[in-house]
């Protein structure tokens, strides 16, 4: 009766920690939701507004007369609002960053601690960067060349929802491609990779680099390009970063063995001077 009363307290023990991970897991995702929605309500009576925004690359680069349209009866209703639901996350994704960065932090140790809130810093920012990116810089290019290489005859008239569902993955793409630094220097925070041996397959990355375009944007050369070559520049700067990371590391490394060393040589002129005054006082 014993063992079976110490086993089931044992049980209620074990589970405990896990039921308490389990209601702040539970917190953070209610937070998380909760943040996205607010975004949501403050963005959806200018849902018409963002959509007309969004479209002014394309409509810029549209032949004279010609116009967007929606194939779709709901199209123009439901079409702005999942415009305003994608801005509300993006917005969000502080939020969403710090709610997940929380939930993980009590198990970290200082050092990691220290790190986390910079590469969350860095990451909403680069992924900012690589839509602000998308938008003013590739988007003028792509569309000015697709609707100059229409065939005679054909009038450029793009469907809303489908216009939406193209931007939305390269906003994507370019989002999670200019995180580049933030992978590198981790590899390198990590130990996994050094600056020297990333150097090295610096051929094999810019391949991946192509690759990743082709698989992250729509089946052009332009559009892969253009994703690549931001890809490996951002490459070479997380390379610049984790070498002076990697330095830092070296000296504080040389600084610690410093002072154990002045620490030994401390004691071992106390060890020299107790034996000397025992030599003294002997006689």
């Amino acid at each position: 009766m014993l063992k079976r009363k110490t086993k089931s307290a044992a049980g209620t023990a074990g589970e405990a920690p896990f039921i308490s991970h389990l209601l702040e897991l539970r917190d953070r995702v209610l937070k998380s939701v909760a943040a996205v929605l607010l975004f949501f309500l403050i963005c959806a009576p200018f849902a018409n507004t963002l959509y007309i925004y969004l479209a002014q690359p394309l409509m810029s680069a549209l032949p004279e007369g010609n116009t967007m349209i929606s194939t779709e009866p709901h199209g123009p209703f439901f079409v702005p609002f999942k415009l305003a639901f994608a801005v509300s996350v993006g917005l969000a994704i502080p939020v969403l960053l710090y709610q997940l960065w929380a939930f993980v932090a009590p198990g970290l140790y200082d050092n990691e601690k220290r790190l986390a809130m910079p590469l969350i810093v860095s990451s909403t920012v680069l992924f900012y960067l690589g839509i602000v990116f998308a938008y003013f810089i590739v988007f003028p290019i792509i569309f000015a060349f697709f609707t100059s290489t229409a065939p005679e005859g054909v009038a450029v008239m793009t469907d809303i929802n489908s216009y939406l569902s193209f931007v939305l993955k390269l906003f994507f793409a370019f989002g999670v491609a200019f995180e580049v630094p933030v992978a590198t220097v981790l590899l390198v925070y990590m130990g996994v990779a050094t600056p020297e041996s990333l150097s090295e397959k610096r051929p094999y990355i810019i391949v991946v680099a192509f690759v990743i375009g082709m698989l992250l944007t729509p089946p052009d050369i332009f559009s892969q390009t253009m994703l690549a070559l931001p890809v490996w520049l951002l490459f070479e700067v997380g390379l610049f970063f984790s070498r002076k990371i990697q330095r830092r590391r070296k000296d504080e490394a040389l600084s610690e063995d410093g002072d154990d060393s002045l620490d030994e040589d401390d004691d071992m002129d106390e060890e020299l001077n107790r034996a000397s005054r025992n030599m003294d006082e002997g006689p």
